[in-house]
């Protein structure tokens, strides 16, 4: 549950709405004045914070402009007993999320902790979805080859549908860019689309990252938090680099897909979940099979389709478009007018080994974007693609 914060210099206000959100099994700590609540609230993560306006040494709205200044994202409920109409305008307009006046009114309090519970809730919502459209902001498929031409029509025929998606391909391809395609394509493109990379993970965290976990659950679980199953839930959940995940946790993901149903770690409660799961691996999942290192029965749940992303030294025909696209790209994103590529720089990118794939040619463009003339020629791509020291 959450953990909330009191500031109040009236400790009969402080004992009865302590008294009030324990039994509410809220966590709950207090402060008597400003300074004292100011401090607290920047060294702890709290969940919400109460704060009276009228206290000593430091009123509360001087307490809740410090907290702006400080970027606390923690949604800050003022309460006062000498409150009016001009002081709650005030109060919202400096950045609190509500206004409540003394004395206090249980289903009041109620609501609005619930209120600013979901408002945290959409908040990270939103930070995740902005990450990603900024990710992918000026992205598509480019390509013209007959192996990306045919991803473009699979995608086209399996994106308006639920089946699961299994993408293969090495390190670097653009798999990311394909499963978001298929959301991007699909009934859910509204709804969220949540990436959880595998091989990132420590393996004891996994599953609390996966299906979340309930206060208490261990150690460091102070708060409840929603997993990436629930989050994606009604839209796209991608898992990246599934080659890499851990026995236990592909047991649970198998239940998962089964039953469409989840546990939270520590908690007993079935919770429905209803993402559409796309999966990506650069391993070879039949030969990790072989080896006893993946559950057939969870191939055989995500394969429902399967796409595979060739290596950028399988389509070198594309690498003009795509040049021509990073280099329009990072010369807006560095702010420097856009350059060009001789004939020879583009002879010489195809015929570079990339190794790493789309990921490496980006890297290289940005680097000779940054380093060379207006002109990139073939020698600027010899010695920036083969860099020494």
């Amino acid at each position: 549950m959450a953990k909330i914060l009191i500031i109040d210099d009236e400790r009969s206000i402080r004992r009865a709405l302590r008294e009030i959100l324990e039994f509410e099994n809220f966590e709950v700590d207090e402060a008597e004045d400003g300074l004292e609540g100011l401090e607290k609230a920047k060294s702890h993560g709290y969940d919400i914070i109460f704060c009276d306006i009228k206290m000593p040494k430091m009123d509360g709205m001087e307490v809740l402009t410090e907290l702006q200044k400080e970027k606390v994202e923690s949604p800050i409920i003022m309460i006062s007993g000498h409150g009016n109409i001009e002081t709650a305008v005030e109060a919202i307009k400096k950045g609190a999320f509500d206004f409540i006046e003394k004395p206090l009114d249980l289903n009041r309090i109620l609501v609005t902790i619930r209120n600013a519970n979901d408002k945290q809730t959409l908040v990270e919502e939103t930070k995740v979805l902005k990450k990603t459209v900024q990710r992918f902001k000026g992205s598509s498929i480019i390509g013209e080859t007959p192996e990306i031409v045919k991803i473009k029509e699979m995608i086209a025929k399996v994106a308006p549908s639920d089946a699961r998606v299994l993408i293969t391909g090495e390190n670097g391809t653009g798999k990311e860019l394909v499963a978001r395609s298929l959301h991007d394509n699909s009934s859910r493109k509204d709804q969220p689309f949540i990436e959880v990379n595998c091989a990132a993970i420590p393996s004891e965290l996994i599953e609390s990252e996966l299906f979340g976990h309930e206060k208490g659950a261990f150690t460091s679980a102070v708060k409840q938090k929603k997993g990436k199953f629930e989050l994606a839930s009604g839209g796209t959940l991608f898992l990246d680099e599934i080659g890499d995940m851990s026995a236990s946790a592909q047991a649970k993901v198998l239940r998962a897909l089964q039953e469409n149903t989840i546990q939270r770690v520590g908690g007993e409660k079935n919770i429905s979940v209803t993402p559409r799961i796309v999966a990506a691996t650069n391993k070879n999942l039949r030969k990790e099979i072989e080896d006893g290192n993946f559950r057939e029965d969870l191939f055989h749940r995500l394969s429902v389709i399967l796409i595979h992303v060739p290596s950028l030294n399988e389509r070198k025909t594309d690498i003009p478009l795509l040049a021509d696209h990073f280099l329009t790209m990072v010369c807006a994103e560095h702010g420097i007018p856009r350059k060009k590529f001789t004939d020879d720089a583009l002879e010489a990118l195809k015929n570079t080994n990339w190794t790493g794939n789309i990921r490496e040619l980006r890297n290289i463009i940005e680097r000779m974007v940054i380093l060379c003339d207006k002109e990139i020629t073939g020698f600027d791509v010899n010695t920036f693609s083969n860099p020494r020291g």
